[in-house]
């Protein structure tokens, strides 16, 4: 049986890029979900983030968020990572659970990223939230236009 935590949401204090998730279980405390990485997923953004950062004077909220969601991660070897967690590559289907509304995507690197094929970029605030969520688990999106309680469907990876 697979652990989905029941509740996240995107804390008012920060910005929606911060990705800083917090979770309700069965006592009234809040505590930071764990968030699972490959170690080649791991690696990889690592250096990303590294790049980007080295060639501007500051940091973008959301590489600022990435960072801190890679210094917290729990990292295990690529064949150790459960198939439903979302990866670099993976195909994800968030559900909106006010309207229905599907939204697929493959998550991936920058220079990948495309809308029209519905490639989605590891820097896109969203992106970062949800690298290491796995399917079914629930969460509070905001946007301007209010806030959204979405749930990740499914996670693929190729």
């Amino acid at each position: 049986m697979t652990f989905h935590p029941p509740l996240f949401s995107l804390q008012p204090s920060h910005n929606i890029t911060s990705a800083t998730l917090l979770h309700s279980m069965t006592t009234p405390t809040l505590a930071t979900p764990a968030l699972r990485l490959s170690s080649v997923d791991h690696q990889r953004l690592s250096l990303l983030v590294a790049s980007v950062l080295s060639g501007q004077d500051g940091a973008s909220e959301t590489l600022t968020s990435l960072r801190r969601e890679l210094e917290r991660a729990e990292v295990v070897a690529p064949e150790l990572l459960p198939p439903d967690v979302v990866a670099m590559g993976s195909r994800v289907e968030i559900e909106d659970l006010e309207n229905g509304e599907v939204d697929a995507y493959t998550l991936v690197f920058p220079e990948q990223a495309d809308s029209d094929k519905g490639h989605l970029s590891i820097l896109a605030p969203i992106g970062t939230a949800i690298i290491g969520f796995t399917a079914g688990d629930t969460f509070a999106w905001r946007t301007p236009g209010g806030t959204r309680k979405l749930r990740i469907r499914s996670a693929r990876r190729p």
